[in-house]
C-alpha cells in the first residue's frame, strides 16, 4: 500500500488479447510458450529451438520472438523466419540414435493415457495463452512426466512411444 492508503495500479495483463505491445522478456516467454504448444516440447527445448531458429535466420532470439508474436497477431512473418523456425522444430523432433536396448518397466496403459491426455490439455491451454507462466509450467511438467514415464529423451519421442503403447495412430 502506498502512503495515501490506496493500492498501486496493477500492471496491464499480457496475453493473446492484450492491445499493448509485448516487449523484451514477456515477448520471449510468449514465443517460448507458442513453441512449446506447437512442437510439443519442454521450456528448455523451446528456448533451444528459438535460439537455433534465430541462428538459421541470422538474427537474435529476441528479434525472432518479436516476429513470432507479431505473426500470431496477424502480421505476416517473413518466409526466411518461418523456414528457420520450421527447420529448428523438425531438428528438435528428430529422434536421437538409440543408446542401446532400453531396459525397464513398461508403464500401464491407463497411466500412459492419463499423462498423454494431461500433456494434450496443457498443450491446448498453452496454445490459447502462450505467455501465461502457469500454463508454461504445467506444459513443462507434463512433458517431463511423459518423458520419464516413457523413458525417452525428447517429448516428441515420448508422445510417439505413448501413442504406440496405448494403441493410437501416430500423430
Amino acid at each position: 500500500m502506498s502512503s495515501a492508503g490506496t493500492r498501486p495500479p496493477l500492471p496491464p495483463a499480457v496475453g493473446v488479447h492484450s492491445a499493448k505491445p509485448l516487449v523484451g522478456a514477456p515477448m520471449t516467454a510468449w514465443a517460448v510458450g507458442m513453441l512449446m504448444a506447437t512442437t510439443p516440447c519442454t521450456a528448455r527445448d523451446a528456448r533451444h529451438i528459438l535460439a537455433a531458429a534465430a541462428d538459421l535466420a541470422h538474427t537474435t532470439p529476441d528479434a525472432l520472438a518479436a516476429v513470432l508474436v507479431a505473426g500470431a497477431r496477424g502480421t505476416p512473418v517473413p518466409v526466411h523466419f518461418e523456414r528457420a523456425v520450421r527447420r529448428a522444430m523438425e531438428a528438435a523432433r528428430t529422434p536421437a540414435p538409440p543408446a542401446g536396448r532400453r531396459i525397464g518397466l513398461t508403464p500401464s496403459r491407463t497411466r500412459t493415457e492419463e499423462v498423454l491426455t494431461r500433456l494434450r490439455g496443457c498443450q491446448a491451454g498453452l496454445a490459447a495463452t502462450p505467455g501465461d507462466p502457469v500454463a508454461l509450467w504445467a506444459m513443462d511438467d507434463a512433458a517431463y512426466t511423459l518423458c520419464v514415464l516413457m523413458g525417452r529423451a525428447s517429448v516428441h519421442e515420448a508422445v510417439l512411444a505413448a501413442e504406440a503403447h496405448i494403441g493410437l495412430p501416430a500423430s
